[in-house]
């Protein structure tokens, strides 16, 4: 008999390995009859996740954590046994504000450290002349796309609370906000930087691997209850999206994977685009400027899969660095709980697995220690930490 399930995405190719497990017969294979529903927005995707209208779900790694620690909303604890996938998220801005900062760079312009004083600079000068702030968009106040813009500025001495807007919209509504002026660059994940590049409305300034050598980005989802009560379909489940990531990761089978999850019922943007998102090779300006990253996303290669609890530790002291969360050693206990290596390891057949912890790697400040979060924000001057 088919385990019935509903599993709540966002058109987003990090969700590559959840539709391919259902494409490619890799759930029904495992027993699971598996019901895909697009979302537009984070908060659907998580509060239908928190009241069971999901069994599961594509989500933001921190919104995982964060309703497991009850913040900006009801808490309701998270599970992720999987990783669908590590970084390829990246840093957009438009024409007139990277012709700006170009004319500010000192230095290697795809190094984040240089554009991050770039926009310093410019801040400054914008401040000084009574110019409005810049403003971003990311997708959601618990999310990498948020981390990620502050960790750079902040980087180059930018208060992204004070010095610049951020405001919250979904990934597909990135493209239209930047052409239409609305704001002056954003951090999303693939293919909504491609798009404005194409339609000559950005410039990608930093692929995320710039700013974080590993990053967790999205994880299967799910609540810690319905885990613990059916653990057979978490583990079949784990079991499908793994070999649908590894799948993914062989080159000769690409194409037929960029034309399926082109589809309009999955992401619905034009199949070249996800091909070129999937071998780490974007155009990065209107005037077809190429470059590649062989850590752009990392979906089933590298260990990407396997949840790392460090990775949980990272975000949740970015969440205690701008002042979404109190530094606590029980909250960060909670947060590295919200990843588990050992259900994967588990469905898998993992007996002797290998350490699944590998450097954030960070471009600027020292190597991250997970159970050191309060020397982590010492070495910052920018942020809005407490203690409780």
């Amino acid at each position: 008999m088919m385990t019935p399930l509903h599993i709540g995405f966002i058109p987003l190719i990090d969700a590559a390995a959840l539709i391919l497990s259902v494409e490619s017969g890799f759930a029904s294979a495992e027993g699971l009859d598996v019901t895909l529903v697009r979302e537009v927005s984070w908060s659907n995707v998580r509060d239908k996740l928190n009241i069971g209208l999901f069994d599961a779900a594509h989500l933001l790694a921190p919104v995982a954590i964060a309703s497991s620690l009850g913040l900006g909303h009801i808490k309701v604890p998270i599970v992720a046994p999987f990783n669908l996938g590590l970084n390829g998220n990246a840093i957009t801005v438009s024409p007139a504000l990277h012709a700006a900062m170009m004319a500010e760079v000192e230095g290697d312009r795809f190094d984040p450290m240089a554009t991050a004083m770039a926009l310093s600079r410019l801040v400054a000068s914008r401040r000084k002349r009574g110019a409005e702030p810049l403003t971003f968009g990311m997708t959601f106040p618990f999310s990498t796309h948020n981390y990620q813009l502050r960790f750079w500025m902040a980087a180059g001495g930018v208060d992204p609370d004070e010095d610049v807007r951020l405001v919250v919209l979904p990934p597909p509504f990135m493209a239209d906000s930047i052409a239409s002026g609305q704001i002056d660059g954003f951090c999303v994940g693939a293919p909504w930087n491609s798009i404005a590049v194409d339609r000559g409305v950005g410039h990608i300034l930093h692929f995320v691997s710039d700013i974080l050598e590993r990053a967790a980005e999205k994880v299967l989802a799910v609540r810690q209850g319905w885990s613990e009560n059916n653990p057979q379909t978490v583990a079949a489940l784990v079991r499908a999206l793994s070999r649908a990531a590894e799948l993914i990761e062989q080159p000769q089978g690409r194409a037929e994977i960029a034309r399926i999850l082109s589809r309009p019922e999955y992401i619905g943007v034009d199949p070249d685009l996800i091909m070129g998102t999937l071998e780490g090779r974007l155009k990065v300006s209107p005037d077809g400027t190429l470059r590649e990253s062989d850590r752009y996303l990392l979906i089933g290669r590298q260990d990407a899969s396997r949840p790392d609890p460090d990775q949980a530790a990272w975000l949740y002291a970015q969440m205690v660095r701008w002042g979404q969360a109190p530094m606590s050693a029980e909250a960060l206990k909670t947060a590295k709980g919200v990843f588990k290596p050992d259900l994967y390891d588990a469905a898998l057949g993992n007996r002797s697995p290998a350490s699944s912890s590998h450097r954030v790697g960070a471009f600027a400040g020292p190597s991250f220690d997970a159970d050191d979060i309060a020397g982590h924000l010492a070495s910052f001057r920018i942020g809005r930490w407490r203690s409780d």
